[in-house]
């Protein structure tokens, strides 16, 4: 039990984030509820979760602040929780480094499924046990490594959140495979992603942001399908 996974939920209806609460309390996990998001920002700090819960529309500071003040000191993921449904509202949650939105009213099964899914992902960062094995690809001034959950681009670390990491990491283990948007949401979310495919492309122009294309390399735009990890075909790596 000294090993369960804490989820910080924080939202200023109590009945909803007690209703939360008892699904995930029944599921194993330890849970801690707050109502605004100054509570929110000193109860990350005390309660140290694995996962974080945030409703957009909170007293005082929103969960948009939240999210940017989490996001300048961690990458613990954050899953947005909003009654707001338009998809400029999503993209926006995701640009600040949420790594899933769902909307209200949501069912509570899909929610944990969410949770559950979303802490599988960042699970092999703390796996040093697992080998590197295909877990790592390098190109010229890039490496990739998902054992330990690491970007280094022109000898420099990277910071961005694992969903980015995963993404990039899957485009550039197999360089020049073009996947459609469905097929990456599929791959990198590991469910059933209910919403945009936009999702893919928020992702990708933060990547981008990060990284510049390589006189050998990059990340290109296939109109119309998707996107590929382009490479040279005369590079060896």
């Amino acid at each position: 039990m000294a090993n369960k996974q804490r989820i910080l939920i924080v939202d200023d209806d109590n009945n909803i984030a007690e209703l939360v609460s008892l699904y995930l309390i029944k599921e194993c996990f330890e849970t801690k509820i707050v109502n605004d998001g100054e509570s929110a920002l000193e109860a990350f700090d005390s309660f140290e979760p694995s996962l974080v819960l945030l409703d957009l529309m909170l007293p005082g500071i929103d969960g948009y602040q939240v999210c940017r003040e989490i996001r300048t000191k961690s990458q613990v993921p954050i899953i947005m929780l909003s009654a707001k449904g338009e998809v400029f509202d999503k993209v926006l949650g995701l640009e600040l480094g949420a790594d899933d939105y769902i909307e209200k009213p949501f069912d509570t099964k899909e929610l944990i499924a969410r949770v559950k899914a979303v802490l599988r992902r960042v699970k092999p960062a703390a796996a040093p046990v697992q080998p590197a094995g295909d877990k790592c690809v390098t190109y010229p001034d890039l490496t990739v490594n998902l054992t330990n959950y690491s970007v280094i681009y022109r000898g420099e670390s990277i910071d961005m959140p694992p969903k980015e990491m995963e993404l990039l990491f899957f485009l550039a283990s197999q360089p020049n495979h073009v996947f459609t948007r469905d097929q990456l949401l599929e791959r990198i979310w590991g469910y059933e992603y209910v919403g945009d495919t936009r999702t893919v492309d928020v992702h990708i122009k933060r990547l981008r942001e990060k990284i510049n294309d390589h006189e050998t390399w990059k990340i290109s735009t296939i109109w119309g399908i998707g996107y590929k990890f382009e490479v040279k075909q005369d590079l060896n790596h």
